[in-house]
């Protein structure tokens, strides 16, 4: 009786397994994303924020069944690299992450890092045809990305630092009290670029300012801003012109607080990865922040875009919503679909062609240089509660006002790409 027993059970487990190996056949194999991007080291905390915005936007896809592709709806799935924000190490994953079965990379937390990986991205393409890959960039802003090194296999999804400069001059050419400025930036591709158009723009648009500081710093391993804040305060600067980022941006506005330095910040970054609350009361009306979008956007979509990720993600250190990474994914789902396929050349061509919209924001891919076009904001920190300020950042009790809306024709900016494209 015992051996009926247990022939029955396993029986019963061959028929399972049988039956998940079959199911296991009748799914559509996932198409798989990569993104290599820098989680640990001095930008960690910018490499999360972008896997949680990832995360949740590949779930909004996911959840309304995957892509629709002729074999049947695919989901999309997602692996991470931690390339630590060195470019060998990120080469090294590029490499891991196509053995994986990545067709899409996703990376953009360093314009170093994102010239290195174009070049490799055009190598590996022309020298393995069957296994191509696309490499879609989210926050690299350096200008010679989609202008000299623009490639075919390569789409990047922010503005890039002069489309960023043009918006903060919008406001700045207005801003009268401003006599005096003082660059500050990273010391690499996209730190040098953001002071050089700084000067390039200053110069056409109010060229009364005077440039009293003009100075680039090691990325990411400056401890103790002082000696620059000290600097800052001495030069009698009226505001400083800043592309840094993370712990650089959070360490100089902390350092300027303390210094005593009241003049105003025009940034890139400003309006998250901690800064509101380094800089505190002393940025109320004084500290200025250009992004693709904010979420004090003053349109029920927008709030209700914002409102579902704050349900996702509510922690108040996980609140930086990246609207342009959204707009990726959905822009690739929508490539991957009008496809038909997930092979590289197809969706890139697809890709060149696209226009996307979430929560009131849109925007439209350039084919000639794959730089996507989209509108551009520009906030002021305040308190949260004062007029056009309902929402804070980070629980810091601090949020940015809409001052400036930027449109996409607005935005645009010339470009000087030659792009070679496959036969």
């Amino acid at each position: 009786m015992k051996n009926v027993f247990l022939q029955g059970l396993k029986c019963v487990a061959a028929s399972l397994f049988l039956c998940a190996a079959a199911l296991a056949q009748t799914q559509p194999a996932p198409i798989r994303l990569a993104m290599i991007e820098g989680l640990s080291g001095g930008n960690a905390n910018g490499g999360e924020a972008v896997f949680r915005n990832l995360v949740w936007a590949l779930e909004r896809v996911n959840e309304r069944g995957g892509v629709p592709l002729p074999g049947g709806a695919r989901r999309m799935v997602l692996e991470r690299y931690d390339s630590k924000g060195q470019i060998e190490e990120a080469l090294s994953l590029l490499r891991a992450a196509i053995d994986y079965g990545a067709q899409f990379i996703l990376q953009g937390n360093s314009s170093a890092v994102t010239a290195a990986l174009i070049d490799a991205v055009n190598k590996h393409n022309e020298r393995e045809p069957r296994r191509r890959v696309v490499l879609l960039n989210y926050s690299a802003v350096d200008p010679i990305l989609t202008n000299e090194k623009c490639s075919f296999w390569h789409f990047r999804f922010d503005a890039h630092a002069d489309m960023r400069m043009a918006a903060l001059m919008a406001v700045l050419k207005d801003d009268k009290a401003v006599k005096s400025v003082y660059l500050l930036g990273q010391d690499y591709s996209f730190g040098q670029a953001v002071l050089r158009e700084a000067r390039r723009q200053l110069g056409a648009q109010r060229p009364d300012v005077q440039i009293v500081g003009d100075e680039l710093h090691p990325v990411l391993r400056i401890k103790d801003f002082a000696p620059y804040a000290v600097k800052i305060k001495a030069s009698g600067a009226d505001a400083v012109i800043t592309g840094n980022f993370s712990n650089d941006l959070t360490l100089l506005v902390k350092a300027a607080r303390e210094v005593g330095f009241e003049g105003k910040f025009y940034t890139f970054y400003g309006n998250a990865l901690g800064a509101p609350a380094a800089i505190g009361e002393a940025g109320i009306g004084r500290v200025i922040a250009v992004a693709d979008w904010l979420p004090n956007v003053p349109t029920t979509q927008s709030e209700a875009f914002y409102q579902s990720f704050r349900a996702r993600y509510p922690k108040p250190s996980d609140d930086y919503v990246h609207m342009r990474m959204h707009l990726m994914v959905e822009a690739l789902a929508q490539a991957i679909a009008k496809a038909g396929t997930t092979e590289a050349a197809p969706v890139a061509t697809q890709l060149e062609r696209v226009s996307v919209s979430l929560g009131g924001q849109g925007g439209a891919m350039r084919a000639v240089d794959h730089q996507f076009q989209q509108p551009l904001t520009v906030g002021l920190m305040d308190r949260q509660g004062t007029p056009g300020v309902k929402f804070d950042v980070e629980g810091s009790g601090y949020g940015f006002r809409v001052i400036r809306s930027i449109t996409a024709a607005q935005a645009q900016q010339p470009h000087s790409c030659a792009m070679a494209r496959p036969q």
